[in-house]
């Protein structure tokens, strides 16, 4: 039986992770937004602005991606949780992988701020075990650039990890 603590918990916890779908989900209509106002502007301006909304966008597109995998994967955990069949082992893994599931993001997200405040790039990151892929935003593709933001991403983490990086054209 869940106790009105528990019970507590996962409300607020689902009630955040709604909240966070949201949020992640409400750029794509301003970016629209953003791609009509450049069709009332003057040339340059206007593939310029283009460009921008067309980066952010990719990214913006593998976010939603990870998040609804993410979404998917916590809300079976959610529903384990709240299961009166399984034992308490079970209920504590299932709470300990939404843990991990949190700190995960958690990490992706001090890595992008890392690049972007290093390198100035606008990038994604995903994790997955010891494997990080980075995509970043950059209209040079330069080894040593990969190579630098790779040893940025390692300094992260005790262990070995396997770091792709890859760019997409500004």
């Amino acid at each position: 039986m869940i106790s009105k603590q528990n019970l507590w918990f996962l409300t607020l916890f689902s009630l955040i992770l709604v909240l966070s779908v949201y949020y992640i989900t409400m750029p794509n209509d301003l970016l629209k937004e953003a791609n009509k106002n450049v069709l009332t502007t003057k040339e340059n301006k206007k593939k310029k602005t283009k460009e921008t909304v067309e980066e952010l966008s990719s990214l913006t597109a593998l976010r939603v991606s990870l998040q609804e995998e993410r979404t998917t994967e916590i809300n079976a955990l959610q529903k384990r949780l709240t299961s009166e069949d399984i034992s308490s082992d079970e209920k504590n893994s299932a709470y300990e992988k939404m843990k991990y599931i949190k700190g995960l993001e958690a990490e992706e997200e001090n890595i992008e701020k890392e690049i972007k405040k290093k390198y100035k790039l606008d990038c994604f990151t995903k994790i997955d075990n010891t494997n990080i892929e980075t995509t970043c935003i950059s209209s040079k593709h330069d080894n040593v650039l990969a190579n630098n933001i790779m040893r940025l991403i390692q300094e992260n983490f005790n262990n070995k990890m396997f770091i792709t990086v890859k760019f997409d054209k500004k």
